[in-house]
């Protein structure tokens, strides 16, 4: 459960679920222009909304595009026909407002997101060497593990609370972050078998 953006709290199984029916009572709030609740979602949300943002872009670049990403939502809630599928909606606004970031940055770009000045920013920022190699080598998996791991080891969300977020089912998101940790410790130098 989310207590705030970068705070957590590990939730019982049975506090997942109920989290969840929340959620879906305060996005019907939210759609109905309570905006409360859509503050409360934005809390809720906001982890897994940065780590997909984080695991595509320049770090320099994520905080803003987050905060567009739940502007962009709070004007298209209407749209929203489903109140259940809130976070896969939200995240796939997320990954097309990355992708127009990326685009406008420079056209012919690719998904490499470092920079040379961001090492010196992250520096300066006290971000140490090997949290900043690891970041690296996570936006270097394929897209599908990027996103799970940022979400699990960059903001410390659980495997059901990825699920419960993204609309994703729990066995995927176990194979996700079972097969890109693998991926991950090879990548970082730690061997890991071949798949």
């Amino acid at each position: 459960m989310t207590t705030s953006m970068g705070e957590r709290s590990r939730a019982e199984p049975q506090d997942d679920v109920e989290a969840w029916a929340d959620d879906v009572v305060y996005v019907q709030d939210a759609m109905e222009g309570d905006r409360r609740a859509f503050s409360r979602l934005y809390r809720a949300y906001g982890p897994m909304v940065h780590a997909i943002v984080l695991s595509r872009l320049r770090t320099a670049d994520v905080a803003d595009v987050v905060q567009d990403v739940f502007v962009i939502a709070l004007r298209r809630l209407p749209e929203l026909r489903e109140a259940a599928a809130f976070g896969a909606w939200l995240a796939t606004i997320a990954r097309h407002r990355a992708a127009d970031q990326i685009r406008r940055r420079d056209p012919a770009s690719t998904a490499d997101t470092t920079e040379p000045d961001e090492e010196a920013a992250l520096a300066q920022r006290m971000i140490p060497a090997e949290a900043m190699a690891a970041l690296r080598a996570i936006r270097s998996l394929p897209e599908t593990y990027r996103e799970t791991l940022t979400m699990r080891l960059v903001e410390g969300m659980t495997g059901p609370e990825i699920a419960r977020r993204t609309g994703m089912t729990e066995g995927s998101v176990r194979v996700h972050l079972h097969r890109g940790m693998k991926l991950l410790r090879r990548r970082l130098g730690g061997g890991g078998e071949h798949e």
